[in-house]
């Protein structure tokens, strides 16, 4: 065998082999920086140098955290991945160069409880363990016959698990408020138009409400319902302007000017999709509602203006759909199939949302 291995090094080549036995090893251990900003947020770090008004030495930062003495030798080496990362940055304390403090970067702002757009809860979805075990049995599902790789790890759908374990859903629910707040403020922003004049909108698969209370407090006069499954609103306390209503978006969608589907789609099959269109669709034309619209915010794969880290960013995110639920992230054409599918004749996208786009989607 090793005489083998030797034939297959010569001296050209040695460095080229090492460089990607380094790349593969990069890749396995490449959850290591999920983990490390997962502890980094469990810990509070974000928020104790924030707290600390300026950089943070190392010794200021183990006397500021809930850490046991004897880890207090360990926390530079989980400090240094995460600089390495950019989560955070290092600067000088004082006149000393060798002297030097954490500080945080754009990254790590968004990791701070304070934030109103934080993403600390989207982040502690994606890596918790329930989410995260089927990845340890893709390898099963592809040999099998069930219908994602979480029925696999977990004996049933995630929609069924959440249903039943009031910690997943209310981690999922916090996951996808956390997101609505700077996406529902960028289209405000940046397409409000597209939300002028309606007298109606209902948000489906709404959540907690986050989207729909802010599409109704800048928008007064449209009447704004949150359309979700029983366990999601139950309890929910609505407002002036926007109220709770539990359902099922494969029987029925409330009627409305508008239908807003804010990253549902990518949840589900196509088929599954065409069914959900054509709900939206029957809302938006029942009792002669005229200009209707479905308002859809989702990625679109595929844009080759979009540099190295947003591609990864949606193939990450593809991979989780296709482990944890039946959808999948599309390209442009693959949209159009399925609004054409469900009876539609014309779309509209507006590119506001990053490596994300708001679609309006036309009877």
């Amino acid at each position: 065998m090793l005489g083998k291995s030797m034939e297959l090094i010569n001296e050209e080549g040695a460095d080229e082999l090492l460089q990607a036995q380094t790349r593969v090893w990069n890749h396995a251990l490449a959850f290591i920086n999920s983990m490390a900003l997962k502890c980094a947020v469990q810990l509070d770090i974000p928020d104790a140098i924030q707290n600390h008004g300026k950089p943070i030495t190392l010794s200021e930062l183990v006397s500021s955290l809930p850490i046991h003495p004897s880890k207090a030798q360990y926390l530079y080496r989980l400090m240094r991945i995460l600089v390495h990362s950019d989560i955070f940055s290092l600067k000088k304390v004082g006149d000393d160069p060798q002297h030097e403090g954490y500080s945080l970067t754009p990254a790590s702002r968004f990791l701070l409880k304070g934030n109103p757009l934080s993403v600390r809860p989207m982040l502690l979805f994606w890596v918790d363990p329930v989410p995260m075990e089927p990845f340890q049995c893709l390898s099963t599902w592809f040999q099998n016959e069930d219908l994602t790789a979480f029925n696999t790890a977990h004996g049933k759908c995630m929609w069924e698990l959440a249903g039943e374990n009031a910690r997943l859903n209310n981690l999922f629910n916090e996951a996808m408020a956390s997101d609505c707040v700077l996406a529902c403020g960028v289209v405000m922003k940046k397409c409000k138009g597209v939300f002028e004049g309606l007298k109606s909108l209902v948000d489906v698969g709404g959540g907690t409400g986050v989207m729909a209370k802010c599409i109704a407090e800048t928008f007064p006069t449209t009447n704004c319902t949150v359309f979700d499954l029983p366990h999601v609103v139950s309890g929910l306390q609505g407002s002036k302007n926007m109220k709770f209503v539990g359902g099922d978006m494969f029987e029925s969608v409330p009627s409305a000017d508008a239908i807003l589907l804010k990253w549902i789609l990518h949840d589900w099959s196509d088929e599954e999709c065409v069914k959900i269109l054509k709900q939206c669709k029957e809302a938006i034309g029942r009792n002669g509602n005229i200009g209707g619209k479905v308002i859809i915010m989702e990625m679109i794969m595929g844009n080759r203006n979009w540099d190295e880290n947003s591609i990864e960013t949606q193939l990450f995110l593809d991979m989780y759909m296709m482990a944890c639920v039946t959808g999948r992230e599309r390209s442009e054409d693959e949209w159009a199939k399925l609004f054409f599918a469900a009876g539609f004749s014309n779309y509209k996208i507006n590119p506001v949302l990053g490596v994300r786009g708001l679609i309006e989607v036309y009877p």
